[in-house]
């Protein structure tokens, strides 16, 4: 393969760490999850870049130890020495993790973030959060919330730029973080103007501030420009475009609607400690019983709602009432007991 190299955040070799690789895609809420891991382990990795065809960029090929979905040219090298340890998420990148165990002769070892669509033997370890249906196996450790985080330092950096653009706003203000539809739910112009009236319930004569998201298509985005109320404030996804808010509402707003397709942005809200309502999507009934085998579309709301994190849209805005379990350290230490490190969890992990 001739393609250019990964970046490399240490020699893997050192100190007798496992050379590790972090085989990351083109959705930044799944490689946070991978690089929130790496950050737990304390030891050096190595990141590896992978592209796909666009066929492939939305498709969904078939499980195999293979590469013939990536787009070589634009993806790192992946090339010996091969890696002790490769930590990857998600279907389109587990094909490539189970490409590199073979090119290692079956010594590298695989960790998963989600449920693998086949092939799970061949996994060392599957970190499996509540919204995935996975069987009790020895290689399955079962989360609660997914292991996304928030950058703490980019939304203070984006805070203290947007602060006097947000000041005159009339408080609350209330960042609505949208997303968009998935074969399993429904996201078009109608359910747009639903959740616009429903957020407009919730105003309280503050400000709602609406921006969308890289998978919000223009009909929704549409819909929501046609019906803002008076004041409302959007802000319509470009790429790289320079004045996104996204971080800065993370840092400044008083509190959050978020809707039910993103559990990115609903981590990410819920580790914050603000208030938080979710505008849950209607379902796509003819996906339902196919994705309800493998995923559990509620879970991650549901969960949010029994923990007191977050409550229904339409209900009163409440503080969060508990504390956002991090299960990192969980996932580090059975990644280490891989290769026969002793690491105990935390006393109440």
């Amino acid at each position: 393969m001739q393609a250019r190299g990964g970046d490399t955040t240490g020699d893997t070799a050192r100190d007798g760490a496992p050379r590790t690789w972090l085989v990351l895609g083109e959705k930044a809420g799944d490689n946070a999850q991978v690089l929130a891991i790496a950050g737990a382990l304390g030891w050096p990795c190595e990141t590896r870049r992978i592209a796909m065809h666009e066929r492939w960029r939305f498709g969904k090929p078939p499980v195999r130890a293979s590469l013939a979905h990536v787009d070589l040219a634009r993806s790192d090298a992946l090339a010996p020495p091969w890696p002790d340890l490769v930590v990857t998420i998600g279907r389109r990148l587990s094909s490539v993790a189970l490409w590199i165990q073979e090119q290692s002769r079956g010594a590298a070892k695989l960790v998963i973030v989600g449920r693998p669509r086949r092939l799970a033997h061949r996994f060392d370890l599957i970190v499996a959060s509540a919204q995935y249906r996975v069987r009790d196996e020895p290689n399955v450790l079962r989360l609660g919330l997914p292991l996304m985080r928030v950058d703490r330092a980019a939304v203070d950096a984006a805070a203290r730029v947007f602060a006097d653009r947000f000041a005159a706003l009339p408080r609350p203000l209330t960042a609505v973080l949208v997303g968009g539809p998935t074969k399993p739910v429904r996201f078009d112009a109608a359910v747009a103007r639903e959740l616009v009236a429903r957020a407009a319930a919730t105003s309280d004569g503050g400000t709602l501030y609406f921006t969308t998201s890289r998978r919000t298509p223009a009909e929704v985005a549409d819909a929501i420009a046609a019906t803002l109320p008076a004041g409302a404030q959007l802000f319509r996804w470009a790429p790289d475009a320079p004045d996104n808010p996204y971080l800065a509402l993370l840092g400044l707003a008083d509190r959050f609607v978020v809707t039910s397709d993103s559990v990115t942005m609903l981590v990410e809200v819920a580790r914050l400690g603000r208030p938080l309502a979710v505008c849950v999507l209607p379902a796509r009934r003819r996906w339902w019983r196919r994705i309800a085998s493998r995923r559990d579309l509620e879970a991650v709301p549901a969960l949010l709602f029994e923990r007191g994190l977050a409550a229904p849209l339409g209900e009163p805005f409440r503080a969060p009432g508990g504390d956002v379990p991090d299960e990192l350290a969980l996932v580090a230490a059975r990644i280490r007991a891989l290769f026969g490190a002793a690491s105990d969890p935390p006393a109440g992990s």
